[in-house]
């Protein structure tokens, strides 16, 4: 492998990382908007998603553009239109309902970024490594955790436009470095044509259709946890924000851990095989955190064990896109993949909220969870091949 493609790969990473972070701002402070501005259970599960589902769509044409123009123009263009929305949520989200909407929309921004990186990560790595590098930029997703860990801290001692503020700073540093610092492949394959006529024939792909499902339920999950468990354990066990926080954090850590991980299995044993184990103990455990009454001791090792689950059936996913995906075409497929991946943590939210508001539990929810990856876990041993030349 050359030097360069690590090099790539770590700055592509990191860019990641400050992206998502951008991206999950809003979560962690759920607790003091519904505060402040006196939000019902569903306005609060909408700000904290609206900036997953514009964050999810907007991959589509992201990845569109990716594969048009390339990595070393998107990567530095989405950090810096982030900054304006990460500013204006920070220092005007506290004012209405109606502006922290319309901030976390534009926020979405941060999100879409998985799709500029990983066709630029696949088109530097030989398949048999495209696995185990896509998972390590997926890792890029301790950008939540980042945001879990210290928003809420940082709030507390200097006021809550700060956090914002630092996030801020890195991405303009972030969008000069990656300018300087990236490169997209030599020989890239540069797609002709319109741009919705090739979305629209990338859509077309049975295999695109495929792994939309498998990631919406992968990663969807994940998201769904990771913006959401925090309003859920806070309402469910009483935590404190902080204690919330700081348990979220430990979940996102470790979904975030086992995406390479699930990558590397998928380059050694196969994706198909990676996920189906995955669903299944997706499937398991959300039974179990359905059934269980007490977060001591089953109840978080439910949760982790899912996190685990989770994070390495979303790098099996993109270890499957780096085999099958037409060379012309992977940020589109990645854009629609990822897209369905964000949408699947879209509506968990919001069913939550409006559950909670009905039934005065979680229950149901989380039956649900355990009912779609028993399905995703079936589809998957049973319906998905790999196509053969």
């Amino acid at each position: 492998m050359p030097r360069q493609a690590w090099i790539i790969l770590a700055v592509a990473t990191i860019g990641f990382t400050v992206n998502f972070w951008a991206w999950a701002l809003i979560s962690p402070l759920g607790g003091l908007y519904t505060q402040l501005l006196e939000l019902s259970s569903l306005e609060t599960a909408l700000i904290v998603a609206v900036p997953v589902i514009v964050g999810s769509l907007g991959r589509i044409p992201v990845g569109a553009l990716t594969d048009r123009f390339g990595a070393r123009v998107m990567f530095p263009l989405m950090s810096a239109l982030t900054i304006v929305p990460v500013l204006f949520v920070g220092y005007l989200g506290t004012e209405s309902f109606l502006l922290l909407v319309v901030g976390g929309f534009f926020l979405g921004l941060g999100g879409t970024t998985f799709a500029v990186g990983v066709p630029l990560v696949n088109a530097w790595f030989p398949p048999a490594k495209r696995g185990t590098a896509i998972g390590i930029f997926g890792a890029g997703t301790a950008g939540t955790a980042i945001a879990a860990f210290t928003t809420v801290g940082l709030k507390d001692a200097f006021g809550v436009p700060f956090p914002f503020t630092v996030v801020a700073v890195l991405l303009v540093v972030y969008a000069v470095l990656s300018y300087l610092l990236l490169r997209d492949a030599p020989g890239r394959t540069v797609p002709t044509g319109s741009a919705v006529r090739r979305a629209w024939e990338t859509a077309k792909l049975p295999i695109t259709l495929q792994l939309s499902f498998l990631y919406a339920v992968g990663f969807g999950g994940f998201v769904a946890f990771s913006v959401y468990l925090p309003t859920y354990l806070r309402t469910v066990f009483d935590l404190s924000p902080g204690d919330a926080a700081f348990r979220t954090a430990g979940f996102v850590v470790l979904a975030v851990v086992m995406r390479p991980v699930g990558g590397f299995l998928s380059d050694r044993f196969g994706p198909i095989r990676v996920l189906t184990v995955c669903f299944v103990v997706v499937t398991v455990f959300a039974a179990v955190s359905a059934l269980e009454r007490s977060l001591e001791p089953l109840g978080t090792i439910a949760f982790l064990a899912m996190a685990a689950a989770l994070g390495a059936s979303s790098g099996a996913v993109f270890a499957l896109v780096a085999l099958v995906a037409p060379p012309g075409k992977v940020g589109g497929v990645t854009g629609i993949v990822g897209a369905a991946g964000g949408l699947g943590g879209f509506a968990p939210p919001l069913l939550m909220g409006t559950i909670y508001g009905w039934q005065g539990n979680y229950q149901p929810g989380l039956w649900l969870l355990a009912i779609t990856a028993a399905v995703a876990a079936c589809y998957t041993a049973w319906g998905m091949r790999i196509p053969t030349a």
